[in-house]
């Protein structure tokens, strides 16, 4: 039931509220297939609550995975009966989705695990969080539903440590700093994020140089929130765009095989026995290769 406390939030928002181990984006999609009732009615995301409002929330049966397993090898830099955490290689497409329904890591989860979460759906079994396609580093993957939820909530409640290592244009004029800049979609290429003040979303990137020339910089990208493209879009709002990001950078591509972007450290708490874990992902060679041709 809601409180006076809580009357006129969005119902998206008052659930995400109530409810941190779900995602917004999986609230809203529970919204809209009729999983979400208020007062005992379907209704839609933006609908405002009113106090003494109930709400019911109805978790769907898991839909039947059907992406097919594929032998594709994996860097596995932990796992046990919970969880899995991998070192994604650059160009490997996480989950399946429109245009792409096999060779992804989803598919070599499948071949590699005897079991994942159900929760993400047919195409997104255990997926907790992503990384773009041409990303690198850590990335976490649940093998049971307690163990997503668990994590799910960590991420919405932001106590997990995301470190990454970005490659970008130029030498920055502040060697550590702060970007608290909102991030939403770009309302023509709509592909692409911006910063902007119109209906963004809070967004906030902790960075420091470990090492530059004139040409380039080597910095260190602490996530404070988990935005779409937030260290491409923040980077290159400061002037300083990724090195090989062919979407906000493009004229600074062409010596450089991918994005020069790779998910460094992952830090979290176990979400069985509450133990702090700590992951590192080597650089890759092509990471590597890059840090030589910008000159470092």
């Amino acid at each position: 039931m809601v409180s006076g406390n809580d009357a006129k939030l969005r119902l998206d928002q008052f659930l995400a509220k109530r409810l941190p181990e779900y995602s917004r984006s999986r609230l809203q999609q529970l919204i809209r297939t009729g999983f979400v009732r208020l007062n005992e009615q379907t209704t839609r995301p933006r609908q405002i609550v009113r106090s003494g409002d109930k709400i019911n929330l109805i978790e769907p049966p898991l839909e039947k995975i059907e992406t097919l397993p594929e032998p594709i090898p994996l860097d596995v830099l932990f796992e046990d009966d919970d969880l899995i955490v991998i070192n994604k290689p650059a160009r490997l497409t996480v989950h399946p989705g429109a245009g792409q329904h096999e060779h992804t890591l989803v598919n070599a989860l499948l071949s590699h695990c005897t079991r994942l979460s159900g929760i993400g759906g047919k195409e997104r079994p255990g997926i907790v969080h992503r990384l773009d396609k041409e990303t690198s580093g850590c990335l976490v993957v649940a093998k049971n539903d307690v163990a997503h939820r668990e994590l799910s909530r960590q991420f919405a409640a932001r106590t997990v440590e995301k470190i990454y290592l970005a490659l970008v244009a130029g030498k920055l004029r502040k060697a550590a700093g702060i970007i608290d800049e909102k991030i939403g979609r770009h309302p023509v290429r709509r592909q692409r994020m911006q910063v902007t003040s119109l209906r963004g979303r809070t967004a906030m990137t902790e960075y420091r140089t470990i090492r530059s020339s004139d040409q380039a910089t080597l910095v260190e990208c602490r996530l404070r929130s988990g935005r779409t493209h937030q260290i491409r879009v923040h980077l290159h709002h400061l002037g300083h765009p990724v090195l090989g990001d062919k979407i906000y950078a493009p004229r600074f591509a062409k010596n450089f095989p991918r994005q020069m972007l790779h998910a460094w450290k992952l830090g979290f708490r176990h979400p069985r026995n509450g133990e702090w874990n700590f992951f590192e992902a080597p650089l890759p060679a092509d990471f590597v290769e890059g840090i030589r041709t910008a000159g470092l």
